[in-house]
């Protein structure tokens, strides 16, 4: 039996760590949506099509190690807000969502687009000022060089980006619980976003 849970949000709120955490606790399969569009963000970067990349993505790309520099980071979110390649990889996550035994899906359309009949939506978010500090000393600790005003910057333009795109753009849905972590810890949020999903289950 299938039970689906859409979890959105912008860019270093937690959604990642949340949604990795509760697929944990319920024996739940997880897929990072995102890696999705770094996977074609990556292969635009080494001369592929964009459309041409998502109609032909690999699953297996999606263990690149390479994926999560700043520079895919950008390059994903330029792509995703192509129409042709949201619609590529539609099919690809919704039958994600529909497998058996229950998934979690973490992204920014998930439970506007993706799966809208989602048994759980959870849209996490924090202000911008706390997950640019999130992104810094994520980056800080693979060793990547950076600067807290320069990754605040990026942030705010990669919310802008998301916002406005005329294809799925980032926003809660109707319907979705949303989770503020700006002044939770892992253990709080992930908590609170368990306690969501087992009311509905």
């Amino acid at each position: 039996m299938s039970f689906a849970v859409a979890i959105d949000g912008p860019a270093a709120a937690g959604k990642g760590t949340i949604s990795r955490a509760v697929a944990r606790h319920f024996g739940f399969a997880h897929l990072d949506t995102g890696l999705l569009y770094r996977a074609v963000g990556r292969a635009v970067l080494d001369g592929s099509g964009p459309v041409s990349a998502a109609r032909d993505l690999d699953p297996a790309a999606l263990e690149n190690p390479l994926l999560r520099t700043p520079e895919v980071a950008d390059a994903a979110s330029r792509v995703a807000v192509i129409p042709e390649v949201r619609a590529a990889l539609l099919d690809f996550q919704r039958a994600f969502a529909s497998r058996a035994g229950g998934a979690v899906l973490d992204g920014r359309d998930i439970g506007t687009v993706i799966c809208p009949g989602a048994e759980v939506k959870i849209f996490v978010t924090a202000s911008a000022e706390v997950r640019a500090q999130r992104r810094l000393d994520e980056l800080l600790g693979r060793g990547i060089a950076a600067e807290y005003a320069q990754v605040l910057a990026e942030v705010r333009a990669r919310d802008d980006r998301d916002s406005s795109r005329s294809a799925a753009p980032l926003r809660p849905a109707a319907d979705a619980v949303v989770l503020d972590t700006t002044d939770l810890s892992i253990d709080e949020a992930v908590a609170r976003a368990t306690e969501i999903v087992a009311a509905r289950r």
